[in-house]
């Protein structure tokens, strides 16, 4: 870090309220700048010594507020390649829920169908911190295990943060959308927040999963965020209540 960003680290740290302890001054500051995106996933942050010595404190002290962010999952380490911030590994969650009797360990297939430019409904607007009829980008597409379909998806994506998803060569989206908004897009997935409720099967739906019109059907509805905390995605997924199941550890 250059001596201008350590002056800039520490007053940072000055300007945190004084009436907290250090540690939690500390990783107030070093939060703020990580949500800022001053250090992008794929690079590590400066050493824990470096670091102590641009906020002038004792590398105990950074080091126990590292440790922080990794418990409280905003930050990742990796045996000998550093400390990163870290991505959110959003592709387990669904299949917390749902089962296949070939799902095995395999990530399933993704097959996209429709990619329609569109006004955001009213409750995908306020999902996105948008207004009603905002420019969506919305993908429609169905999950697979050995080309049978399990889950079927309608994703909102606000425009025009994502608007190079719009030509791009479907063949150049893998069956993981994330490293897509990565790669393309910079939008980079910290966290997401999921609800579940029960609805029937309509005539679209139920063509999809092999069902009949009315069957019951699980949906699971994601908005996910970026490190900051602004919405990037709304996602809805839906797939049979008989293949759903769910599963808490009570401590």
């Amino acid at each position: 870090m250059s001596s201008s960003s350590a002056k800039a680290a520490r007053e940072a740290l000055a300007a945190m309220d004084p009436r907290l302890p250090l540690h939690a001054r500390l990783r107030e500051a070093l939060t703020e700048r990580l949500r800022g995106g001053e250090w992008p996933p794929t690079e590590p942050l400066p050493a824990e010594a470096e670091l102590a010595q641009d906020y002038g404190v004792s590398l105990g002290t950074m080091r126990r507020v590292l440790t922080d962010l990794v418990d409280e999952g905003l930050l990742e380490r990796r045996q000998g390649n550093g400390t990163y911030l870290r991505r959110m590994q959003a592709q387990n969650s669904l299949f917390r829920f749902f089962r296949h009797y070939r799902q095995g360990d395999q990530v399933p297939a993704s097959r996209i169908l429709a990619r329609e430019t569109e006004p955001a409904p009213a409750d995908v607007a306020n999902a996105l911190g948008e207004r009603t009829g905002a420019r969506t980008l919305r993908l429609h597409r169905v999950r697979l295990y050995d080309g049978e379909p399990f889950l079927v998806e309608d994703i909102w994506l606000p425009l025009p943060t994502f608007e190079r998803l719009r030509d791009v060569d479907l063949d150049q989206i893998g069956d993981l959308l994330y490293p897509v908004y990565e790669q393309l897009c910079g939008q980079i997935v910290g966290s997401a927040d999921e609800e579940l409720w029960v609805e029937l099967a309509d005539g679209r739906i139920a063509e999809l999963l092999g069902c009949s019109s009315g069957e019951p059907v699980v949906v699971v509805e994601r908005v996910a965020r970026t490190h900051s905390g602004t919405p990037v995605e709304v996602r809805r997924s839906r797939g049979l209540a008989s293949t759903f199941r769910y599963r808490v550890e009570i401590h």
